[in-house]
């Protein structure tokens, strides 16, 4: 398992405007003003984060927003802090190439999220494509 770059590289150039779902706890949220980057993270060398977790010198990031509140208290289960683990997050979009159509899913660990009222940022690192 790990992130197929040529897929991630795909979804990066393609058009924002296509449906993300995000799959928690056997409910499914869509996803809004969804931006997937490669960024440096605030590492000088790879490490393990806390014996928790691993963060290398980049990463690929996912970010969006939910406008769906009733996600707010199943965001506990995923997050550091509360849990000695990620847990992973699953959402799921549609990319085309040429005359093909499929589904890619995206698994991702949230970083952080910032709730306002009447919506949620959510932060996420992809952790593996399929």
């Amino acid at each position: 398992m790990g992130v197929n770059l040529e897929l991630l590289e795909q979804l990066m150039k393609t058009d924002s405007t296509r449906p993300y779902f995000l799959h928690l706890d056997e409910k499914t949220f869509e996803l809004h003003d969804v931006v997937i980057t490669n960024s440096p993270t605030p590492v000088n060398s790879p490490t393990t984060r806390g014996g928790v977790y691993f963060s290398d010198k980049f990463a690929n990031k996912i970010k969006g927003t939910i406008t769906d509140l009733s996600i707010v208290p199943l965001l506990t289960k995923t997050m550091l802090g509360p849990n000695t683990e990620f847990g992973e997050i699953k959402i799921t979009t549609n990319l085309e190439s040429g005359n093909e159509k499929k589904e890619i899913s995206i698994f991702a660990n949230l970083t952080n999220s910032i709730q306002g009222p009447s919506k949620i940022e959510l932060n996420m690192i992809i952790v593996n494509l399929e």
